[in-house]
């Protein structure tokens, strides 16, 4: 008899010692789902990040569309706050600086709280500038914090001769921006594969699409100089 309630005991010994651990993976699942939404009201996504290089003409826009004024502008040092309401609603738009020096900064602060963002080209300089504005969009886009937005590249200044359009601006960047992976996956050869792959813009073995990416990229063009700023009203509407 003593045997057989030995054998009994230690037969229910697994079942018991696996309760403590489904707890311990009930509690863990429960803090990781209260410290997601935790994080979800810390930073609620609502604001409108425009951003891009120096002279694209970002507070140009921000000033026309949040104020119909076509102010004297310069190259900014800090970030511009502003408010553009709509029929049903009102949004919150943040011009990030320009300067390299400046915008990572002013970008991270806001990143985090983005409901879309707005990067602005320069449609005559972008030729000479292909491959600064091609790298620091490969860095907007590659962003783990930006994966849940919309991306407008917004093509400014089409009111002049020499201005490339829409079409055309964002043939170029898929073009440099599959020449910036190039060089940016070639850094991470001493990462191993998994690593390589979470960081990797685009399809593996495929020439880059913006297609390919989870958000939603448009290119759309837009002449701040001349108040024509229906794309990015109807851009941020529909967002």
């Amino acid at each position: 008899m003593d045997s057989i309630n030995k054998l009994h005991q230690e037969t229910n010994q697994p079942n018991g010692s696996l309760l403590p651990v489904i707890i311990a993976l009930l509690v863990g699942l429960i803090v990781i789902v209260i410290f997601f939404f935790l994080k979800k009201r810390a930073f609620p996504r609502k604001y409108f990040l425009l951003t891009g290089l120096c002279d694209s003409g970002k507070t140009l826009i921000f000033s026309q569309f949040l104020y119909s004024k076509n102010a004297e502008t310069f190259t900014s040092i800090a970030e511009n706050l502003g408010v553009h309401e709509f029929d049903n609603k009102s949004v919150r738009v943040v011009d990030i600086p320009g300067h390299e020096r400046l915008r990572e900064k002013f970008f991270d602060q806001y990143k985090n709280s983005a409901k879309g963002v707005v990067f602005v080209v320069d449609s005559v300089t972008l030729q000479k500038d292909i491959k600064d504005v091609a790298d620091y969009l490969y860095t907007v886009l590659i962003d783990s914090a930006i994966s849940p937005c919309d991306i407008l590249i917004l093509c400014n200044k089409q009111d002049e001769t020499l201005a490339k359009g829409a079409s055309a601006i964002k043939t170029l960047l898929e073009k440099e921006i599959n020449l910036v992976r190039k060089t940016r996956s070639s850094q991470l050869q001493s990462i191993d594969n998994s690593e390589r792959k979470s960081v990797f813009l685009g399809r593996e073995g495929q020439d880059f699409d913006f297609s390919h990416l989870r958000q939603n990229v448009q290119v759309l063009g837009c002449s701040a100089k001349e108040n024509d700023l229906k794309s990015l009203a109807d851009w941020i509407a529909s967002a």
